[in-house]
């Protein structure tokens, strides 16, 4: 038996979920009961369990007096965290704000890796986010870059990725140039959009100060105090990847974000970005920062099936190197 005392009604409606979802899962996860009375929390269960159900909620209450709506996203990690006895570690995340939105939500690491990645950000000249749909890498690298151009600390935000179809055909697209480029950068737009508000994108925009462009673009030039972003980075070639890196200047910061899962490029073509992590691996100066299913804040849909097919890819290439070590077992046998 355990107890949390001293909730207010508030707290106790923010941390439960609407019709209760939130403590349902914590008590399935944990095979505990958890009942409130006059603004207590009461934990029935074998000693160990019902201690990290308590720790769960303790975490889960922190958070909701700190204002922030519990989501099901944090119930979720908190309740992976505690398995490893990490919950505790939600205060280092939690503590530190990047920006605000223009409707003034805050914009914060909600992950131990979101938060390794920001670490990596500010102290290396080059850093790459290496992981799955959904877990705020360019969002993240995207506010980092207006944060530092609002403080004086760039001149300019320049973002890009390679206009590649994601797996289909899109054919002749009508429009001048820019109108057939922005498909492909509506992504970049919908972030900026978010965090900076569409008429100050315009302005500085217009004024030059901010570019979004295909890699392409990029060929030729030198790149000197500008917040760099590249996306998608796992569609670009390796003649890309080096072209891109070769044009940063004096003064700048780089973030290459991308997902090795979801490659568009053509069948047979080597992807630029598993050749940049075998090269510059071993460099002081660049980070790589790799995140995973457990990263993923949007839907916790979005987070099963990410770690669906993560397990799938890993059964089919354990197959695949079974199969190959059998291969030349059989091989030398025959040749005995």
């Amino acid at each position: 038996m355990a107890a949390i005392s001293g909730i207010s009604a508030d707290d106790i409606k923010n941390v439960f979920g609407q019709f209760d979802v939130f403590v349902k899962k914590i008590e399935k996860e944990f095979d505990t009961e958890v009942i409130v009375r006059n603004g207590e929390i009461m934990i029935s269960g074998d000693e160990k369990n019902s201690e990290m159900t308590k720790n769960v909620l303790n975490e889960l209450l922190r958070l909701s007096r700190k204002g922030n709506i519990i989501e099901e996203q944090n119930v979720n990690y908190i309740m992976s965290l505690e398995k490893e006895n990490n919950s505790s570690l939600m205060e280092n995340i939690d503590g530190e704000v990047i920006c605000h939105t223009v409707q003034g939500r805050p914009v914060k690491p909600k992950t131990l890796g979101q938060k390794a990645y920001l670490d990596a950000i500010r102290e290396k000249m080059i850093v790459f986010g290496i992981g799955p749909a959904g877990t705020g890498k360019t969002y993240l690298a995207m506010a980092m870059a207006i944060t530092a151009f609002k403080n004086e600390e760039v001149s300019r935000i320049i973002l890009t990725r390679p206009a590649i179809e994601a797996g289909e055909k899109l054919g002749f697209l009508p429009g001048d140039l820019q109108s057939k480029v922005d498909p492909y950068l509506r992504p970049l737009y919908d972030a900026l959009y978010q965090i900076m508000g569409a008429e100050s994108f315009q302005k500085n925009m217009e004024k030059g100060l901010i570019e979004v462009a295909p890699l392409a673009y990029m060929r030729g030039r030198t790149l000197d105090n500008a917040y760099i972003i590249l996306d998608e980075a796992q569609n670009t070639t390796p003649a890309q990847m080096k072209m891109f890196l070769t044009r940063i200047g004096f003064g700048s910061k780089v973030v290459i974000t991308g997902d090795k899962t979801q490659k568009d490029l053509s069948q047979g073509t080597v992807s630029g970005l598993d050749t940049a992590e075998r090269v510059l691996k071993k460099i002081d100066d660049i980070g790589f920062i790799y995140l995973t299913s457990l990263d993923v804040v949007r839907h916790p849909l979005v987070q099963r099936i990410v770690k669906a097919y993560e397990d799938y890819e890993k059964k089919d290439n354990d197959k695949k190197a079974e199969n190959m070590r059998r291969n030349r077992f059989d091989r030398r046998k025959d040749r005995r």
